[in-house]
Order: structure tokens, then sequence, then C-alpha cells
């Protein structure tokens, strides 16, 4: 399924020609699936992405409002939302895959499905992030429950991306060694390409998303079965019920908000240029053409391997210290890459220290956001209910990240004489590449860092906010606390 944090198969790995990849290494893309297996058009395939990448982040904060807007059940406020999208969605995305026999509308068919899958999944992954603030009112909890979730979605982007792999990874075609001969090569090609190929090729996808959707099924379950959402004791009974730009405005004029969605805005568009392009760039700048996967596989692993290491090193020296020392880690390693030549020792180890910088670049934010909310709900205790808000738009964010990249990945390329299904590319090609992967990365984090050092909440002010929230529950619990209360000891905070 999509990943969670929205860096789903739009990235320009795409563009790597399936004919450069040997058995098992096959980008799973839905863009290659519609152009191979579909028949779908090249310029029909790109709009299908384009409109459901946009109205994918277009469906995150209206979600997010939603759900804000939702009523408490026996079952929670969020996890109905949870339960009800799970089944549509996993049928939603079965159908991405399933070739209609319709020779007319084919296009029309993966855009409604592409679409409705898209908007599944936010009304799945919007509650499932916001949870956090509802298991635990204890900042230590949720700072855990981050780490477990973020390292559990890693390990999930690993597991599908190897079992898609390895089911689709049989269908191949011949690249060109001349792309002046592409026309008279690509009609030699589809002629040889039977039907009975075709079918069996068709039928791997279908396969591998039937066995994705049933890990889906299986973790929704467990999600359902083991969590239980809390009330905050000190909840005022009279809240505001605001309207979708009232609670907008609200949300992004709160300073530390804007200042952290904004640094992670940059520092995740750095690291989703080095994940889109890396593929390309193993393959036609370092040379490495039958090492990507396993270069991927290290920087995943070693992502996955050292998340819980930054999650002791937050709590032991403090979120900012640990965004400073854990995205900046990658500059040197990307500077090393800018010059150096073709090393697949040095790759390697570039490699991991990738998937460390990456761990922190994704995990830290998503782990100061609860200190964000706490420090809104003592500046607007009155609003309440705005969880889900905020946690929709830093998806948002997420995903507009990863359409950038996307934009500025296929411009750059093509404009530098990309050639599709080369074997080899120009000299252009291979220097553009290489400011991709390294350049442009090094200038957003440097950018992502300078606005993190704006970001107000340290380590003294979380204290500050711990402390206060904790006297509004005691006083909840102890007297009750009404709104005039509330309001009272929030402005002398």
């Amino acid at each position: 399924m999509a990943k969670g944090e929205g860096a789903e198969s739009g990235s320009a790995a795409g563009l790597l020609p399936t004919s450069i990849l040997q058995a098992g290494e096959r980008p799973a893309q839905v863009k290659i699936y519609l152009l191979d297996v579909a028949q779908v058009d090249p310029f029909s395939a790109s709009i299908i992405l384009f409109v459901g990448r946009a109205w994918d982040a277009i469906t995150d904060p209206l979600v997010g409002f939603c759900i804000s807007k939702s009523s408490w059940t026996r079952l929670g406020r969020l996890m109905p939302w949870i339960i009800f999208s799970t089944p549509l969605a996993i049928i939603a995305y079965f159908l991405i895959w399933f070739v209609p026999d319709f020779p007319r509308g084919q296009a029309l068919w993966y855009l409604l499905f592409y679409c409705l899958f898209e908007t599944l999944v936010t009304c799945f992954h919007v509650p499932y992030s916001a949870l956090t603030m509802f298991i635990s009112t204890e900042q230590s909890e949720r700072d855990s429950a981050t780490a477990y979730r973020m390292t559990v979605e890693v390990m999930g982007t690993v597991l599908g991306t190897a079992i898609q792999g390895q089911i689709v990874g049989q269908a191949d075609t011949p690249c060109l060694q001349d792309p002046n001969d592409s026309a008279v090569v690509s009609e030699g090609v589809n002629r040889t390409h039977s039907t009975t190929s075709l079918k069996e090729t068709q039928n791997a996808y279908l396969l591998a998303a039937g066995v994705i959707a049933s890990i889906y099924v299986i973790c929704a379950v467990i999600l359902t079965v083991g969590v239980r959402e809390q009330r905050e004791p000190y909840k005022t009974q009279q809240a505001e019920h605001m309207s979708f730009f009232r609670g907008l405005r609200l949300v992004m004029s709160h300073g530390p908000y804007v200042k952290l969605i904004t640094g992670f805005l940059f520092t995740s568009l750095a690291f989703m240029l080095v994940e889109g392009n890396f593929a390309l760039f193993c393959t036609y700048t370092l040379g490495f053409r039958n090492e990507f996967q396993n270069l991927l596989l290290a920087i995943m692993l070693s992502a996955t391997f050292t998340i819980p290491i930054w999650q002791w090193f937050l709590t032991r020296f403090g979120k900012k210290t640990a965004v400073y020392i854990g995205i900046s880690s990658a500059v040197p390693f990307l500077i090393l890459v800018a010059f150096m030549e073709s090393n697949l020792i040095v790759t390697y180890v570039v490699a991991v220290a990738a998937g460390i910088s990456v761990a922190a670049a994704f995990l830290l934010p998503w782990s100061m956001l609860p200190d964000v909310i706490d420090d809104f709900h003592l500046k607007q205790p009155h609003s309440r209910g705005t969880e889900p808000i905020f946690f929709s738009f830093y998806v948002f964010f997420t995903k507009f990240a990863s359409g950038v990249s996307l934009g500025i990945s296929t411009l750059s390329l093509d404009f530098a004489g990309y050639q599709t299904r080369g074997c080899s590319q120009p000299a252009h090609v291979k220097f553009t590449l290489k400011m991709l992967v390294t350049i442009a990365p090094i200038v957003l984090i440097l950018l992502g860092l300078l606005l993190f050092r704006l970001y107000p909440i340290d380590e003294e002010k979380r204290r500050q906010n711990k402390k206060a929230l904790q006297a509004l529950r005691d006083e909840a619990s102890s007297s009750g606390c009404s709104d005039t209360d509330s309001t009272e000891l929030a402005s002398i905070l």
C-alpha cells in the first residue's frame, strides 16, 4: 500500500527503464504498470498520476477537519475512520491493478480508483497518525509511540518493496543501445510481447496486490484490537465549534507549527530528491547497474536500526539537538559522493550513513509535532479537537514535498536530454543526476536546519508546557475544571 508519509509511487525512480533491471529489480510503480501492463498511453498515465496525487493532497486537510468534528463513540473518535476505511481501501487498491476488458475508458477507470484509493488511505492515515495524541497524556510515551510507528513504517516499506518486486520482477523489456532506433526497436518489442506474457504479468500484479492487501488487513486488525483512545481529563465541556477556515487560520497562525512544517518541508524534499533519483544515479552516474537495490536496502535497514538510537538520543540531549546532528550528518557524505569516483565500497558506506540521517529526518519532526499541539492547547484552551487538523496538514506538506521532488527531477532530467529506456545516458544527464542527489539536497538541508533554528520549543519550553498541562489535569481530576478556570490558568502561563 502507499507509504504513510506520502512518498508513494511517484518518485523519480519511475523514470528508470525497466529494461536495465534484472529479475526482482523492477520498480513497482503505478505509472510503469499503466504503461507496460494496461497499455495506457504515457500522456494518460502522467495525467492519472498527477491528478491522483493532487486529489490526495487536497483530501488531507478536508479529512482532518471532518475528523475534528467527529463525536466520541464506543470505539473512540478516530478508530471508526480506520475501521470503515480499511475494507474500502483494499478493494480500491486491488482494482487499481486490475485490467478492465473494455478497450476504451481505461484511463478513466484508473483515474477513478486511484483517486478513490488515495482518499481512503487518507481516511486511514490521518487518524492513525493523530492517535499519538490520544493513547497517552505523557510526552515520553508519545515520543516512544512515534519511534515505534516510524520503525514499523520503514520496515513495512522494505517488506512491501520486496514482495512486489519479487512477484512482478519477471516482466522485462530490452533497453535501447541506440536511442535513434527507438521507434524501430519498440515496434519489434511490441510484436514479440505475446498475449500470454502480458496476461502473466497482469496476474503477477494482481497477486502482489492481494498479498499486500492481506498484510494491510492484518495490521489494521492489530491496530483496532490493540489500541484504545483516551480523552483528555481537562477537556472543556463547551469547546468552540469552528468552521473549516477558522480552524485552518488558528492552526496555520501558530508560530511553532509554521516553523516546524516549513523546516520539515525542506528537509523532506532533500531526502526525497536523494531517494527518488537514487536508482538512476547508481545506474548511470556511478555505473552500479546491478547494485542499486542492495544499496537501497542498505539505506532502509540502516534507517530501521537507527531509529531507536535517535529515540534514545532525543530523550538524552533534546529534540532540537538531535535534529541538528542527525540531519546535518548527511552533508559530509553527500559532499563525498559529489567528488568521488565510482567506488562500490565507499558507496555502501554513504548508503548506510544516508540511512542514519533518513531516520533522524523522518522521526524527529513527527516526534516534535505533539509538543506543538500541547503548546497550542495551552494558548487556545477552547479550541479542542484540532489534533487531526495538525496531523492532516503535516501529511499534506509531506506529500507536497514528494510532488515537488518528482517535478524537479522530471523537468531537470528532461532538460538534460534523458533518453527513455536507454542503456546509457549523455554526460549532461549524469551531471544532472549528481546535482539532484548531492548539491540540491545539501542546500535544502541547510535551509531546513536554519528554519529549525527558529523553532521556539526547546527542552525548557517542553518542561514548562508539561507542568502547565499537568496542573490542568490535576485540577480537573480533583475538583473539575471549568472553561473559565482553563482560560485563566492558560493566560497566566
